[in-house]
């Protein structure tokens, strides 16, 4: 099995994503909708693979009030 690589994304990359601010992003992550980071940096800031994101943003329901 290979190492995944790619782009890591931030919560800002992944809010520019999915059309929402940083902070619902960070929610999402409190409240487990978030996928665990791929990556967690020596600074403690998680990172997910754009890869990540763009297959689990496929997935999740969408706002319908939007």
């Amino acid at each position: 099995m290979s190492p995944r690589s790619g782009e890591l994304w931030s919560y800002v990359q992944i809010a520019a994503h999915i059309g929402v601010q940083p902070d619902t992003v960070k929610s999402y992550r409190r409240q487990g909708v978030l996928p665990e980071p791929d990556v967690v940096t020596v600074l403690g800031q998680p990172r997910w693979y754009a890869e990540t994101i763009r297959a689990w943003s496929a997935r999740r329901p969408r706002n319908r009030d939007r």
